[in-house]
């Protein structure tokens, strides 16, 4: 059995989901088969992300339930606020599990910071990564990728804590 990690990015404050996340949904979507999966949700709240009462995690899991996923596929909710909590979260759930096969879900713009992270906290699993495109919204991913660049070069400078 594989889990499928389906990383958090920001709602409206209303609970609605943005595109991003739509598009990592509609990622998981396509690929996922209640034979061989389980999916673990991240995401709780944040002024960058989640202003509503809900954690975000929850609307993750609530659109892949509205589309046919059956709560059974679900691990516990990682209600993390930013990447390494994703992972640091990830790893505590599933230390109660004996899933050892994980395909991390993110974007493109996402992804180097993402497998750098992961593949330092969660090293003693076995790690796929897929990442889903936003075409949709080409124009508004400029500062996002700034905003990877900027992340990755203090990871590298600094070091990752947890």
């Amino acid at each position: 059995m594989e889990v499928i990690v389906v990383l958090g990015s920001p709602n409206f404050p209303d609970g609605t989901l943005g595109p991003i996340a739509l598009d990592r949904l509609q990622g998981c979507l396509s690929i996922f088969d209640p034979q061989k999966h389980k999916i673990l949700c991240t995401g709780g709240f944040g002024a960058h992300f989640n202003t509503s009462p809900v954690a975000h995690a929850n609307y993750l899991k609530n659109y892949l339930i509205e589309k046919g996923v059956t709560s059974a596929a679900f691990l516990p909710l990682a209600l993390s606020s930013n990447t390494v909590e994703d992972a640091v979260m990830s790893l505590s759930i599933l230390k109660k599990h004996e899933y050892k096969n994980l395909l991390i879900l993110t974007s493109e713009y996402h992804l180097a910071r993402v497998e750098f992270i992961f593949s330092e906290i969660l090293k003693d699993f076995y790690l796929n990564f897929k990442a889903v495109t936003h075409h949709s919204m080409d124009d508004l991913l400029e500062p996002l990728i700034q905003h990877e660049n900027l992340a990755m070069e203090q990871l590298i400078s600094n070091g990752l804590y947890y």
